[in-house]
């Protein structure tokens, strides 16, 4: 029960979680295609990926498609071994309350 303390509180968010199971699953996305896969609202998206790029959980990048501005954002190696890392913690915790509940 004690490792449920150790889950990183950045990622824990779930529009956070929402946009890293987005990122998992792909090499690369784009402002638009995150926002359709996470019904975050722009202002939200942009605001939770920030977090996640200031933690170094993905990385951002701004260029230019023609004249068009594009924003692509990718997880980094980080940012998979949190997410694993998440995982391993919740679904540990999960089993346990299970177990405790006689569940199993």
């Amino acid at each position: 029960m004690e490792n449920i303390k150790k889950i990183n509180r950045i990622i824990h968010e779930p529009s956070r979680l929402l946009i890293m199971a987005v990122l998992i699953s792909v090499k690369e996305a784009d402002f638009k295609y995150l926002l359709l896969k996470t019904g975050l609202t722009k202002g939200n998206l942009s605001v939770h990926s920030e977090k996640l790029e200031r933690a170094g959980f993905i990385k951002i990048e701004k260029k230019f498609d023609g004249k068009k501005p594009k924003t692509i954002y990718r997880i980094t190696d980080k940012g998979m071994d949190v997410l694993k890392k998440y995982l391993r913690l919740t679904k540990d915790f999960i089993k346990n309350l299970e177990e405790k509940k006689g569940m199993i």
